[in-house]
């Protein structure tokens, strides 16, 4: 055979050879076992109900404000002669301690005035008494005398009180918020003289709606009829102080008795014992603070608590039952905070909630627990191990 002839014989036969091998040798081989697609069901974390008693606390805030706070006015027209170097804003003061003085040389000349006078009247009236005793006088002449000596010891009280209140007192231990006077001023009665406040107590007013009242004991009115104020819930105040959470002990005495038509809301008012720790070691609370309050509330029996984020929309539930299928259940929630919701029906306590998140739940929707896993495969191993007996 020619070498060119050769060449167009092996060609074809060197290509063709293997791909035949190749066919026969995959239609030999014995096809892939198939197996049908296994869809699972979405597995989920469940919580087992359990019921408890619960002990509420009531979140509120307000804005520390002395319980006694004082515009001083002049009570008398002069010029300011002294003022004490604790009448700045900021400073502390006693009770009674002199403040501030107003010339008395008028006063204290209208009191000498008005004890001349007295002992003048004095004289007029003994006079008048001896020669009335002795038939001289009428009776008319002794009750005129009486009456101009009564008259000029009124004067004399008046003087001697116009003499005192040259001295600027204040019945309280205090801070002076603001001076609004100063030496030399001429002052006349009513113009202010600068605002003060009490630091014994200092008060919160807190607003409660009328959900919360239901969750704390507020002091009703016939408990604080007689002194004004009545022991209520504890309460405890919290503020930023210096870059630190600081905390403050606090308690409900009254509150406010009328409901605010704007808001809607009732406020308590919270007392805090020497809010500037004059006479103790704690922190200080200055007037003006902003506080959130921990108010101490009631404590209900029987109540279901779950996570908040268990909570689809605002009262429902994805209950498992013991099929492991949804229910979407409406549930009644007594109150919830930011960690836990507390029901009051709607579920029972051994019941099963989902507390993963689902996107779409739908009633009857099947799910995997944990529980249902355990139990799939202690099913599976008993069905091995009757298998295996059954074969031997």
């Amino acid at each position: 055979m020619k070498p060119v002839l050769r060449r167009w014989v092996l060609l074809p036969t060197i290509i063709v050879v293997p791909i035949i091998v190749t066919v026969v040798w995959i239609s030999m081989k014995p096809e892939p076992e198939q197996r049908e697609d296994e869809t699972l069901d979405l597995l989920v974390e469940v919580l087992r109900l359990e019921v408890s008693a619960a002990s509420f606390e009531i979140r509120s805030q307000g804005t520390v404000r002395p319980r006694t706070q004082t515009t001083v006015s002049a009570e008398i027209s002069g010029s300011i002669v002294s003022i004490s170097p604790k009448f700045n804003a900021g400073g502390i003061f006693q009770a009674d301690e002199v403040l501030m003085r107003i010339d008395p040389t008028n006063y204290a000349v209208a009191v000498d005035k008005a004890e001349a006078l007295i002992k003048q009247r004095q004289i007029e009236y003994d006079g008048s008494k001896k020669l009335r005793s002795q038939g001289y006088r009428a009776e008319s002449e002794f009750a005129s005398a009486a009456a101009a000596l009564a008259s000029a010891q009124a004067e004399l009280v008046n003087a001697r009180r116009n003499l005192e209140r040259t001295y600027i007192r204040l019945p309280y231990e205090g801070m002076v918020r603001s001076k609004d006077a100063d030496l030399g001023q001429f002052v006349n009665p009513g113009t202010p003289l600068g605002v003060t406040f009490a630091t014994n107590i200092a008060e919160v007013r807190l607003p409660l709606t009328d959900h919360d009242l239901a969750f704390v004991e507020l002091p009703d009115a016939s408990a604080i009829r007689q002194t004004g104020i009545a022991d209520g819930p504890l309460v405890k105040l919290s503020a930023v102080q210096k870059g630190r959470l600081t905390q403050w002990d606090a308690q409900i005495v009254r509150s406010e008795g009328v409901v605010d038509e704007r808001s809607r809301v009732t406020y308590a008012v919270a007392r805090i014992l020497d809010p500037y720790q004059l006479h103790g070691q704690g922190i200080p609370l200055p007037v003006g603070t902003f506080v959130s309050a921990r108010i101490q509330g009631s404590t209900v029996l029987d109540v279901i608590r779950v996570p908040r984020a268990a909570l689809r929309g605002a009262n429902q539930l994805l209950v498992v039952n013991d099929e492991y299928k949804l229910e979407i259940r409406t549930v009644d929630v007594i109150r919830a905070d930011a960690e836990f919701a507390y029901l009051g029906s709607g579920v029972v306590a051994g019941e099963s909630i989902a507390i993963t998140a689902i996107e779409a739940p739908t009633n009857g929707m099947s799910v995997r627990t944990a529980e249902s896993i355990a139990a799939e495969k202690a099913l599976g191993d008993d069905e091995k191990l009757a298998s295996r007996v059954g074969e031997e």
